[in-house]
């Protein structure tokens, strides 16, 4: 998103420049070209987030969505072969890498700050080195040894190599320089500068508007001292400048010529006005592409809204086959989309869940923890939940389970809810469902790490990380079953599912004082070196 917004203050701070090039530039309306540079740029941050109506699709909905009983508990991953303390520096790394933008632009940034700092060291050192003389609405510093002029927000400095003659005429230039209080607009740019250190055309707008503020100058001098001797003041000078970007300097050797041409230019006749309508479609041109890309994110949103319902705890959607049917679009839409995620969000006052499809990039709330959602096929989509107690044990699993009711029909049951979780041995003795979790998490992932066969990467003649993922079921006899296993290797698969199968006998999970069974997730990282 902030790529985006980047990238969209670049198209239009480049579009209007342009039209100011092109378009603009030489015709003598100096204060609207004036105040059409200080606008654009600032406009240019502010068209991203102004939205019409009359431009958009109208509006979206936020979508819900379903959830499966062929569903399981994902485990956190298990290392083998000394992995874990390099993985975990190895995921600490790749976290760094992910704000190396952020420390490069605080860099950046950091920079800018500092040679601002360093020009008003620059001014203060002058300052302090030089004689005030001291008026009624501003102050003059006299520059010992210089033959420099420029002006600083209500402060003027000349040289005093400069004779009297010309410094009367350089006096009434800078005082324009001062009523118009042009100083602010260049420091306007230098904060831009700061904070959009990266973007080359806020240099270059600053330069065009130090350009305009010396012909509004000129042209309010000449109206004073005539061209002709102002002409030649221009022509015959040598004086020195000094190079700092928010003060405007009279003997700015670089612009002089131009200066000279827009002095000798016939002024722009009243029609040259309607040069600036050109802003008008072009600005209803970066507005409708705004609002285009928000209507293809508001378009979205209303196509995924076709996948969503509400399922009630003690509900199944077995039960009713229109929400059977909307819950098989809505599984097949993730399984078949990566790039999209679910929500589910719980009432527990309504004792009812609500599923909801949401793009993987779009923020999710606080509070709700991920879950990975696999099927028997090898299908996987993932899914964020509201536990109740996730806030407090930072568990990020969540299920499905099912249970028998009274007429012996099965149902589906939110692992969230479920009475008592699924113990390993030993781990029954927890009577919270959060610790029975982490222990049995804890308890199996110590299991297949002492009991996986570390001499099978050699064997086969591997190096690097091999990746397992085995999925497995805690029954309704506590009994492990209908483990499967997925892999690059043949073998790895089998010692996978060898481990698993091994597994001691687990006190099984119950909801409303019947056994159910739980299918789990267990990725395994295998290294070998």
């Amino acid at each position: 998103m902030m790529t985006d917004y980047l990238l969209e203050i670049l198209v239009f701070q480049l579009a209007f420049l342009l039209i100011y090039e092109f378009w603009l530039q030489k015709e003598t309306f100096f204060n609207l070209n004036r105040a059409y540079l200080l606008a654009t740029p600032l406009l240019s941050l502010l068209i991203p987030f102004i939205r019409i109506t009359s431009l958009q699709k109208t509006t979206p909905a936020i979508a819900f969505q379903n959830l499966s009983d062929k569903t399981m508990v994902l485990l956190p991953e298990v290392f083998i072969g000394n992995r874990a303390a390099e993985t975990t520096a190895s995921q600490i790394e790749n976290d760094i890498q992910l704000n190396w933008w952020l420390i490069l632009y605080f860099l950046g940034a950091t920079i800018a700050f500092g040679v601002f700092l360093y020009k008003l060291y620059k001014l203060e050192k002058i300052s302090r080195s030089s004689r005030p003389i001291k008026q009624k609405y501003y102050d003059i510093f006299e520059i010992p040894n210089s033959d420099a002029a420029y002006t600083y927000f209500n402060q003027l400095y000349i040289g005093d190599r400069i004779s009297a003659e010309d410094r009367k005429q350089i006096i009434t230039h800078e005082l324009v320089h001062l009523d118009e209080r042009h100083g602010v607009d260049l420091m306007l740019f230098e904060l831009l500068k700061i904070i959009f250190w990266f973007n080359p055309l806020m240099y270059l707008y600053q330069s065009r508007i130090a350009t305009l503020h010396e012909y509004i100058a000129d042209e309010n001098t000449v109206k004073k001292s005539g061209k002709k001797q102002y002409f030649e003041q221009l022509l015959n000078t040598a004086f020195g400048t000094s190079n700092i970007t928010f003060t405007n300097q009279f003997f700015n050797h670089s612009l002089i010529k131009k200066r000279i041409v827009m002095l000798q230019k016939n002024k722009s006749g009243k029609l040259k006005h309607f040069k600036f309508l050109l802003i008008i479609p072009v600005l209803l041109l970066m507005l409708t592409y705004v609002a285009c890309s928000q209507d293809d994110e508001l378009q979205a949103e209303l196509d995924l809204q076709q996948y969503s319902y509400e399922l009630g705890m003690d509900k199944s959607f077995n039960s009713d086959p229109k929400l059977k049917e909307q819950h098989d679009k809505y599984e097949t839409f993730l399984l078949n989309n990566p790039d999209y995620v679910s929500w589910a969000t719980i009432d527990y006052s309504k004792k009812q869940i609500s599923y909801s499809v949401h793009p993987k990039t779009e923020r999710v709330p606080e509070g709700y923890n991920p879950m990975e959602l696999a099927f028997k096929n090898g299908g996987t989509y993932t899914m964020y939940i509201n536990l109740r107690d996730s806030a407090n044990t930072g568990n990020s699993s969540a299920t499905i389970t099912k249970s028998q009711d009274s007429g012996n029909n099965m149902k589906d049951v939110p692992f969230a809810v479920v009475d008592k979780a699924p113990a390993f041995p030993d781990c029954e003795e927890f009577t919270s469902n959060e610790e029975r979790k982490k222990c049995t998490s804890e308890k199996i992932s110590m299991f297949v790490n002492q009991n996986f066969n570390t001499n099978i990467g050699k064997e086969l003649g591997l190096t690097g990380i091999s990746r397992i993922i085995v999925q497995f079921k805690i029954g309704q006899d506590g009994n492990i079953a209908e483990v499967r296993a997925r892999s690059s290797r043949e073998e790895l698969k089998e010692e996978a599912i060898r481990v698993i199968n091994s597994l001691p006998k687990m006190t099984p999970g119950e909801q409303n004082g019947q056994k159910v069974s739980v299918m789990y997730s267990l990725p395994i990282a295998f290294q070998t070196k």
